[in-house]
This record gives C-alpha cells, structure tokens and sequence, in this order.
C-alpha cells in the first residue's frame, strides 16, 4: 500500500526570502488529505536568501530536525545554545516543554538550502534539548537520527529512525515495512520502485505492508528514509 506524494503537488510559500515546499500541510499552506505520515508530521524544503531568516519564534512538544544540504544555518534558542550548522550536518532540537530559537543564513552571499523536519514525540512534557553533530554519509543507508543515538546517530524522542540513503546508477535496495511503514523522500536523482513507480527530486512516498525494491535509474540517488511506528 502506498501514500504517493508528488514533487509537484506540494504545497508551496514564496515570502522572497524564503521559497518552501510543504509535504504536509504547513503554515499557510493546508490540506486535510496530507496532514503528516505515522508520526512524521513536517517536511519542508526551504531556501533561504543570503543573511536572511527565521526571527525568534516558539515551538512545544515537536522533534525538529534541520538536514542542511547547502549553506549553513546560525542557530539560537532559548536554551543558550548558538551554533553554525554547516551543509552535511544534522541538528535534533527537542521542543519539549517549550523553546523559541531563530534561524538565519550565515552567509551574506550564498544561498542557505535545507530540509526542516518535524516528529511527534512519544513523550510531551520534557525537558527542552539540542543536538548537532557531523555525520560521514558514505553508506547505502546510514544512521542520521534513531531512537537511541546509535552507530555516531543524533538521539530522537520516538520510536523512529531517519536513514540518509544512496545508491549508485542501477543500484538497488530492499525496504522492508511488512511491520512498520516507511517514508521516502528523495532529495536528487532517478529512481524506480519495484520498477513500476518512477520517483525523482522532491517527490516522497509512504509505503506500509510492503516489501519494496527502490532502484536508482539512469543516475545515482540520494533519499531519506524513516522508518516509523504503526
């Protein structure tokens, strides 16, 4: 069974500054037929314009997760934490009992591109928290946020794991959610799934009591993949 999400029917906001596509509803952007996936609720695709940016605003009881794919974002919350997140890094905030926090383009001459991520935890009520790290992404499938920080991982509040995932051109995976469902979203390349549902940039899909095939075509591709709770 599949949850097909176009690229192209995303929901969309162009402030100037800032260009967003909106997997599920968002902001100004609302659809009762995409609410969210599982517990995944947010994926947005930003690009922000040099030295702009996010100013001081409140999140309650959401994992967030930045994945930064060009650029660098200047973090600041609440909590006194102030850093640079570079293009490869990943950030984890826990919003917890409440933080606010901003988000800027560090660069005054280069465009800042990034995937914001939100997760309902299983928890609400904690303590607020922040993670950052850099993570070597040399693998088919490697460990960016699991439950339990595993292998070098950033530490999430839920029972779910995001994987970044590459393949070389005609290379191939099995993804398995015969008990739990899956997301894809992919990020740039070709792929097919069991060679009959054709994928490319910014398009996801939620697949559930399946065992699937993704095969990258014609290119290599890069993907998130979450696995999530029923």
């Amino acid at each position: 069974m599949y949850y097909f999400r176009p690229a192209q029917e995303r929901g969309s906001t162009n402030f100037g500054w800032l260009k967003s596509r909106h997997t599920f509803s968002f902001g100004h952007f609302y659809d009762r037929k995409h609410m969210g996936f599982s517990v995944l609720r947010v994926i947005n695709d930003d690009t922000v314009s040099p030295g702009a940016g996010f100013d001081t605003h409140g999140h309650r009881d959401m994992e967030i997760i930045s994945y930064i794919l060009e650029g660098a974002i200047e973090h600041a919350d609440s909590e006194g934490n102030r850093f640079v997140v570079p293009a490869g890094e990943v950030q984890r905030m826990s919003a917890g009992t409440g933080i606010t926090h901003s988000e800027y383009n560090h660069s005054t001459s280069q465009r800042l591109k990034f995937l914001q991520i939100w997760i309902q935890p299983n928890r609400q009520g904690i303590k607020p928290g922040y993670e950052q790290k850099s993570i070597i992404q040399d693998e088919r499938l490697t460990p960016l946020v699991t439950p339990d920080g595993r292998d070098g991982s950033l530490s999430l509040q839920q029972n779910a794991s995001l994987y970044r995932l590459q393949l070389k051109s005609e290379e191939n995976v099995d993804l398995d959610t015969s008990k739990r469902p899956g997301y894809l979203h992919v990020i740039e390349g070709i792929g097919s799934l069991n060679d009959d549902i054709n994928l490319m940039d910014g398009d996801g899909i939620g697949i559930y009591k399946e065992n699937v095939q993704l095969r990258a075509t014609g290119g290599g591709l890069i993907a998130l993949w979450f696995d999530l709770p029923s």
